[in-house]
C-alpha cells in the first residue's frame, strides 16, 4: 500500500479518530464500572476527582495545567460552571490552585492519581485480554505519534497550543502496564486532534457555541477536512502499512 491509493496522512487521521475515540472511552468506562466509581466516592466524588481524572497524564507526574490549558480541556462547558467545579476540587483538598492560576495535584489528589493508574491497569487487563500482540503494537505505535507531536517537523501544519500542550506528554512511571500506556497515550494524542478542530472552526468564525451547533452539511464537512489536515502532522512519521496495522489493531480491540 501507498499514500496514493487513500493513506494520505490527512485522510488517515479521519478514518483513525473515531476508532480510537471508542478505544478510550471504553476503556474509561470499563474503569468507572470497575472499580473507578468506587474510588472516586472514597475521595469525595466526582466533584472532587472529575478534573483529576481528566488530566491525570499531567496532575500524576507531579505538573502543572495553567490556566489556559485548563480552558483549553474545558472549552465546550460553561466558563463559570466549570470555575464553580474546581473550587469544589480545591475545597476537597484535591486540587492546588496556585496564585498564578495554575493547577497541581494535592498530596490527596496524587494518591487517588496512583489509585486511578492501577484501576485503569486492571480493567484494561481484563478489557483486552488475549490482545496482548495488538496493545503491544498499539502502544508503540502511539508512543511514535506522540513524539512526532511533541516534535513536529517544519513543514507539518501544528495545532495551536491548548489542550494537547497541558497534558502531553502523559505521566509513564517504570513498570506502568501496556494498557495504561495505552489508554493514557491515545487519550492523550485526543487532544492534539481537538486542538486542530478547534482552529478549524475558529477559522471558519464559529464560537464553542456556534460549533456545537453545526452538525452536518457543507461547512461542517469543511471545517472536518481542515481539522483533519492540521492533524496529520504525526501521522506522517508512520508508512502507509503502519498506518493500516494501527488502525486494524484498534479497531480489533474489545469495548
Amino acid at each position: 500500500m501507498s499514500d496514493s491509493v487513500g493513506l494520505a496522512a490527512h485522510r488517515y487521521v479521519a478514518l483513525v479518530a473515531p476508532v480510537l475515540d471508542r478505544v478510550v472511552r471504553a476503556a474509561i468506562q470499563a474503569g468507572q464500572d470497575g472499580g473507578g466509581a468506587e474510588l472516586s466516592q472514597r475521595y469525595g466524588g466526582m466533584p472532587a476527582t472529575s478534573f483529576l481524572v481528566e488530566m491525570r497524564t499531567r496532575l500524576a507526574a507531579g505538573g502543572t495545567v495553567d490556566g489556559a490549558g485548563f480552558a483549553a480541556i474545558t472549552r465546550y462547558r460553561d466558563p463559570i460552571a466549570c470555575q464553580r467545579a474546581l473550587d469544589r476540587h480545591v475545597a476537597y483538598g484535591m486540587i492546588h490552585r496556585r496564585p498564578d492560576g495554575g493547577l497541581t495535584a494535592t498530596e490527596r489528589g496524587s494518591a487517588f492519581l496512583a489509585e486511578l493508574y492501577q484501576v485503569h491497569a486492571e480493567v484494561t487487563e481484563e478489557l483486552w485480554a488475549g490482545h496482548d500482540d495488538r496493545v503491544q503494537r498499539s502502544t508503540e505505535t502511539a508512543g511514535r505519534l506522540l513524539t512526532a507531536a511533541l516534535s513536529p517537523r517544519g513543514d507539518e501544519p501544528v495545532p495551536s497550543p491548548g489542550a494537547f500542550d497541558a497534558v502531553a506528554p502523559p505521566y509513564e512511571p517504570d513498570g506502568t502496564p501496556s494498557g495504561v500506556l495505552l489508554l493514557n497515550r491515545l487519550g492523550t494524542l485526543r487532544y492534539h486532534r481537538a486542538d486542530a478542530h478547534t482552529d478549524a472552526w475558529a477559522a471558519a468564525g464559529h464560537t464553542p457555541a456556534s460549533i456545537a451547533e453545526l452538525t452536518d452539511g457543507s461547512q461542517w464537512r469543511a471545517i472536518e477536512l481542515e481539522t483533519d489536515r492540521r492533524a496529520a502532522g504525526p501521522y506522517t512519521a508512520l508508512t502507509a502499512e503502519e498506518r493500516l496495522t494501527f488502525l486494524a489493531d484498534l479497531a480489533a480491540l474489545p469495548g
